[in-house]
């Protein structure tokens, strides 16, 4: 059985998921990569796309599921919760900067762009060490026969 989340460990989750810049969307076993931008106080996360791709054309309140691998923080996630198309200007503008304006010739206003969100339901999280600490431990490992302490896993449960 996995463990559920202690408070430090979502603090720790959505800080380390707040320094990493993409993931993999999946619906119905089709992922494609993505960059996230995040909504902590409602447990959020929202996607710039285009109308025409696989990804807002079946973001119909579907199941959807992210996927993070970041060995820089630390972070292996598989996130799911349900994924809806949404018109929010304040969102655009709070989320665009300079790689979304690359796809978009007329800007946040693009007839293109599409706003998505996935509302997070729960989560399977994986942290690691990283670093010196990582070598430490495999190290360790080895002098004492011991298994390495390289990290937390745990479910959240969105809510």
């Amino acid at each position: 059985m996995i463990p559920s989340a202690k408070q430090e460990q979502v603090k720790e989750f959505w800080e380390r998921l707040e320094d990493c810049r993409s993931g993999m969307l999946s619906i119905d076993g089709r992922a494609v990569p993505m960059s996230h931008y995040i909504d902590t106080n409602k447990r959020e996360l929202w996607f710039l796309s285009a109308k025409d791709t696989y990804m807002a054309e079946h973001a119909d309140g579907t199941e959807a599921r992210y996927m993070v691998c970041n060995d820089d923080e630390g972070l292996y996630a598989d996130i799911s919760g349900r994924l809806t198309p949404e018109t929010n200007p304040q969102k655009v503008d709070e989320y665009w900067n300079f790689v979304a304006a690359s796809w978009y010739e007329d800007g946040k206003r693009d007839p293109d762009l599409q706003l998505l969100k996935l509302s997070l339901k729960d989560g399977e999280i994986w942290t690691a060490k990283g670093g010196a600490g990582f070598m430490f431990q495999v190290a360790k490992a080895n002098v004492t026969g011991e298994k390495p302490d390289i990290g937390d896993h745990y479910e959240i449960h969105f809510g």
